[in-house]
């Protein structure tokens, strides 16, 4: 579907990307002096949206003193990772490292572009001046709860093993329900089991409650260690609300979700005022957690999401930034849980924006909204925007994968790559190209 009019306008605004690093200056100078900078992606699986937004958050760490990427996985797993970036850990290689992310879809973090770039996170911690500020490497997420209650309880028995034997004693609510979460939340739900609500919340309280004597045992050490295992213990609650909603409706969980992502970037955010006396975090995450909600869809149907919490709690103080992709190849999955395969991206459908920046005159290139006015105005309707999370169903993918956005409210700025390549996953080589049965169940973001 050509648009005339807006592929001009595009083609004059356009700032082409040819693989240099001075490619990102525009883009830089329009973040200015943010402290949060969102970078999404439009697929859990694309070997470029990784590549260059580990690019980007390179220099906003060398170059704005940023101190904290907060990614779109769970906070025990993560932890592993900053232990090892900020030299704190047993592990010797990134890879080791990565070793926490045992659940589906491990690619997403277990991949060669991840490991590349915790690789360069070391090294830059390694050798920075005393006066810079070491960078860590955290998580948002809350599927974890089966982890971080055996977090919780790890750390209690270093530091009150009193308090260790209550925790385990209201965490055993759950032991009859094993590994298994979902049970837990069918259970709990429908009224078959009774919920351990009010275990998990006296639990949390208990450990907040105790926050002075554990966190002036050791220096920054001490408070270390206790601000992770408060995350971990936030965590268990908002993941036990979580999963007995689960059955509830997608609305539910979802915000019950990116609102928990939201809090541990808040409670992150105070964390580093409090030890470097200033935050500026860059958040990793899909298109569809980081792009303002109340300019899509998801809004409408009463979603909420990372990106426009932030918005609302740090105004003026939120640069995020989208991807899109015309055609290609994708890591990703045929069903929640299966073996990963090397897919093909269809091209866009057309009057989507990915059709749209497909006509442009450049393959790759960015677009940046919040200055241009003229832009914002002429892209201002809403299109079909693409989203792949870890499942990617092609056959279906009009009604699986796409969603109506006004792209300029959702996104300060868009990098499109007109052709894309699969993500590398670190472990056992993907099928390749099959071939897929239609289905209508979303993209798993």
């Amino acid at each position: 579907m050509r648009d005339p009019r807006a592929v001009e306008l595009a083609n004059s605004r356009l700032v082409p990307l040819s693989g240099a690093n001075a490619d990102f200056d525009p883009l830089l100078r329009a973040i200015g002096n943010a402290s949060y900078v969102l970078i999404g992606e439009a697929s859990h699986g694309t070997h470029e949206f990784y590549s260059i937004r580990a690019e980007i958050t390179k220099r906003l760490i060398q170059e704005r003193a940023f101190v904290a990427v907060a990614v779109e996985a769970d906070w025990p797993d993560a932890h592993r990772l900053d232990r090892y970036v900020r030299g704190r850990s047993r592990d010797s290689s990134p890879r080791l490292a990565l070793g926490d992310f045992e659940r589906f879809p491990r690619w997403m973090w277990r991949n060669r572009d991840v490991e590349n770039f915790i690789d360069w996170l070391r090294r830059y911690n390694d050798s920075r001046s005393n006066s810079a500020p070491e960078v860590g490497f955290f998580g948002l997420d809350l599927y974890s709860m089966n982890t971080s209650r055996a977090e919780v309880i790890q750390y209690l028995d270093r530091v009150d093993p009193e308090a260790a034997r209550r925790a385990r004693e209201r965490y055993a609510c759950f032991d009859h329900f094993g590994e298994d979460e979902q049970a837990y939340g069918m259970a709990a739900g429908f009224g078959v089991s009774e919920s351990c609500e009010n275990e998990v919340v006296q639990q949390l309280t208990d450990l907040r409650r105790r926050a002075c004597e554990y966190m002036h045992r050791d220096g920054l050490v001490a408070e270390d260690d206790f601000f992770s295992a408060e995350q971990n213990a936030r965590l268990v609650r908002n993941a036990e609300e979580y999963y007995r909603s689960m059955f509830r409706g997608r609305v539910s969980t979802w915000n019950l979700r990116d609102r928990h992502m939201a809090e541990t970037l808040h409670a992150l955010a105070g964390w580093l005022e409090r030890r470097f006396g200033f935050s500026r975090i860059v958040v990793w995450e899909h298109n569809s957690h980081l792009g303002d909600a109340r300019a899509t869809e998801m809004g409408r149907r009463g979603e909420y999401n990372v990106g426009q919490l932030a918005r609302e709690r740090y105004p003026s103080q939120v640069f995020n930034i989208g991807f899109t992709t015309y055609t290609g190849t994708v890591t990703a999955a045929s069903d929640w849980g299966a073996d990963s395969e090397t897919k093909r991206v269809r091209p866009a459908l057309p009057g989507s924006w990915e059709e749209l920046f497909h006509q442009a005159a450049s393959p790759r290139f960015l677009l940046n909204f919040r200055d241009d006015r003229t832009l914002s105005a002429e892209f201002a309707g809403e299109r079909r925007e693409r989203a792949i999370g870890v499942i990617y169903r092609p056959e279906s993918e009009r009604i699986s994968h796409y969603f109506s956005a006004r792209m300029p409210e959702q996104f300060d700025a868009v990098i499109h790559l007109d052709t894309t390549h699969a993500v590398e996953p670190l472990d056992a080589a993907s099928e390749v190209f099959e071939d897929m049965v239609p289905e209508t169940f979303p993209s798993g973001v």
